[in-house]
């Protein structure tokens, strides 16, 4: 289960900008900044804070795990950079995480919680998501993974098993994909199937899950949002261990969209112009008459 001792970390800060800001220490209360015009300048401040809470000075971090996305670009972008410096000044190490898989990992939890701790009969997928505005969503599907019962007789949830890519999409679009890969594997297995729709976007697209066909629970929320103390925990220990499979855990962003700008197009000839070649030698000439 997800309530493990924080003491079992490093001395670990957690910082994610996909969905305004989020800092906190693990063991700590999280630190939010909702408001998008506010939370870059914010961060930070909140960063000093969250370190300042736990009782620890800047040296003490060992660790940071940051939110990699996927979210728009200029937010995303400030998190990831503070981290990176941040680790470079304290010789911590950075591990970064996407925001979609923890989400797939909480809402495991609160399955499993729910069943008492032991395995239920059906299967469970998580539709994870993240506003990516434009009235699009990131997405990826997600299997849950229920691991055998330890000592205590309690069943424990493990990585989940990603189907498909991580995207982004109109609501109604990810909706379709989602009912082809669920009809495909009603076909193959006698098990009932369950489908979770987790993430900031939900209730915004609220009439496109209608259709999602074995409709589970639809919670607008997030892992570090929604699970209080327990959500950077959560956050952290999904990046450790993808860290102890051997996996390098990369700090760079998942934007998924491209950007705004575009590099332009070379000028074009114009009245048989040569362009700069031909202006450098036109001056060339012009000079050469001048001298003489």
């Amino acid at each position: 289960m997800v309530c493990e001792d924080p003491t079992a970390f490093p001395t670990t800060l957690v910082i994610d900008t996909s969905y305004g800001s989020t800092v906190s220490v693990v063991g700590e209360e999280p630190i939010h900044e909702a408001d998008s015009r506010l939370h870059v300048e914010r961060l930070q401040p909140n960063i000093a804070t969250a370190i300042e809470r736990a009782g620890l000075k800047p040296e003490d971090i060992t660790r940071i795990v940051v939110g990699t996305g996927p979210a728009p670009f200029t937010g995303l972008r400030a998190g990831i950079v503070a981290a990176k410096a941040l680790a470079f000044a304290l010789n911590a190490q950075l591990l970064g995480q996407d925001v979609l898989e923890p989400q797939a990992v909480w809402q495991a939890e609160r399955r499993l919680r729910a069943d008492g701790g032991v395995t239920s009969e059906y299967r469970h997928f998580v539709l994870a998501v993240n506003d990516a505005r434009r009235r699009q969503l990131y997405c990826r599907l997600y299997e849950s993974v229920i691991e055998p019962a330890d000592t205590s007789g309690l069943a424990r949830v493990g990585l989940p098993r990603p189907v498909g890519d991580m995207d982004i999409a109109y609501p109604n679009d990810i909706v379709e994909r989602v009912n082809a890969v669920v009809a495909d594997m009603l076909g193959e297995d006698a098990r009932p199937i369950v489908v979770d729709v987790v993430g900031h976007g939900v209730e915004k697209y609220a009439s496109a899950w209608l259709n999602l066909i074995r409709r589970g629970d639809l919670i607008d929320d997030s892992v570090l949002h929604g699970a209080g103390v327990e959500g950077p925990i959560l956050f952290a220990r999904t990046a450790e261990r993808h860290h102890a499979d051997g996996d390098e855990c990369p700090s760079e962003p998942l934007y998924l969209r491209r950007p705004d700008v575009s590099v332009p197009n070379p000028l074009k000839h114009v009245l048989n112009h040569g362009g700069a070649d031909r202006a450098g030698s036109d001056r060339g000439v012009g000079e050469g008459k001048g001298g003489r």
